[in-house]
């Protein structure tokens, strides 16, 4: 798995104990934030990113010299080894970075206790960003952070395979039944139809294709346990139980983009990230890249982000706000794309990237139906006993899954 995997896949996992250990005392953030004396002058920025890699620190820290040349300003890039934690410390500490990378799965815990300035409405052409984007990184009906950049599921194909079990092109599935018949004529031919991750980032795109999802739109109310989610649930069911969609450990592999790169399945389910891990792991494969079916209620995906965070109580809060400005620019965002792989998240450069890596239009076309993570705070338990349930799937109780998920995340959120 890619680095910009396991950091998107993980970092749900990890606990900022001390950021919110604090917070829940009551010292909060809100109190002293307002307080903090701000500096006019030059700025010395402290900026803490989440890197995926070499590629992207390398980026980030050209962008940042060039800003910091222009303004007459000093920005600091520091890739973090562990984000989550090193940001929780500094955030609890009083002695946070001035600017950081902030997951969509962190973000609610870090909005909800004051930790970050509220700057979104601040940013240029703000409506430029995708709304799915926008309304991640909303919190009380304040959009909080400029989105950084995006990915999307979609469907990969291996083509060898395809052919192999007599498909063309005219059977790539559109919808959920066309699923389905290809599975069928895949499985006749004693091979794997799909491998599929076990968890809510996978599994979850097959509720929104029916017009459902976790949590309400502002993020206050769970809405798990409705009759669209649940006929989604029975179909991936029934997917597995057929032996038509496999879970990773079931081929042997620790991710579906293994799996697939290993041809322990036709096709698989999985984001634009996978074609770094395809190159560099499994180079021969041929394969291609298309939306995913559409659903009863239409087309549905999920989008995994992250924003650029501007500390509440950073000094330079002014300079932090424009050095987001350059670092969310459409050319910025583009330049960032070809060095390492992600996708802007403005509008107005979505034609200039679909021409520059025509491969990856099925993932940018996605964010027009795309849904993004669960924004609500103190989750974490909640959503690790969602994944248990998923993983048990096959033989589990959809139903029981979904009515636990609503009865766990209302005690979470009255708590």
């Amino acid at each position: 798995m890619t680095p910009r995997t396991l950091t998107r896949a993980a970092v749900a996992g990890f606990a900022a104990v001390a950021l919110f250990g604090s917070a829940a005392c009551g010292s909060g953030f809100d109190d002293s934030a307002s307080d903090t004396k701000q500096s006019s002058g030059p700025a010395t920025l402290q900026i803490l990113i989440g890197s995926s890699g070499e590629a992207e620190t390398k980026a980030v820290q050209e962008a940042a010299a060039k800003w910091a040349s222009a303004s007459g300003n000093t920005a600091t890039v520091t890739p973090a080894q562990d984000l989550t934690q090193q940001l929780g410390q500094g955030l609890a500490g009083g002695t946070p970075p001035d600017v950081f990378y902030v997951d969509a799965t962190r973000f609610a815990d870090y909005a909800s206790v004051g930790a970050l300035e509220p700057y979104g409405d601040k940013i240029s052409n703000k409506d430029d960003f995708y709304e799915s984007l926008r309304t991640t990184f909303t919190y009380d009906g304040k959009l909080y952070c400029a989105p950084k950049d995006f990915s999307t599921l979609a469907l990969e194909i291996n083509t060898d395979l395809w052919a192999k079990a007599g498909l063309t092109d005219a059977d790539v599935p559109t919808t959920w039944d066309q699923l389905t018949a290809v599975s069928q004529k895949i499985k006749a031919k004693k091979m794997v139809a799909l491998a599929l991750g076990d968890t809510r980032d996978r599994i979850g795109a097959f509720m929104v294709q029916n017009g459902g999802w976790l949590m309400s739109k502002d993020g206050k109310q769970p809405t798990a346990d409705t009759p669209e989610n649940l006929q989604a649930l029975q179909y991936v069911k029934s997917l597995l139980a057929n032996g038509y969609a496999k879970f990773p450990k079931q081929l042997d592999a620790g991710w579906s983009g293994e799996a697939f790169g290993r041809g322990k399945a036709v096709m698989t389910i999985e984001g634009n990230w996978i074609k770094g891990a395809l190159q560099n792991d499994f180079p021969n494969v041929k394969y291609k890249v298309v939306p995913l079916p559409a659903g009863p209620k239409g087309q549905g995906t999920l989008s995994f982000t992250q924003c650029w965070g501007v500390a509440a109580k950073s000094k330079y809060k002014d300079q932090a706000i424009k050095f987001v400005e350059a670092m969310t620019a459409g050319d910025q965002q583009v330049t960032f794309a070809k060095a390492f792989g992600v996708m802007p998240s403005r509008q107005s450069v979505r034609d200039q990237y679909s021409t520059a890596f025509p491969a990856d239009k099925p993932f940018i076309d996605a964010a027009a139906y795309a849904q993004g993570p669960v924004n609500a705070p103190k989750m974490d338990s909640v959503l690790r006993d969602l994944e248990a349930g998923l993983q048990g799937l096959t033989t589990g109780d959809p139903k029981t899954l979904l009515s636990n998920f609503d009865k766990n995340a209302k005690a979470a959120l009255g708590g």
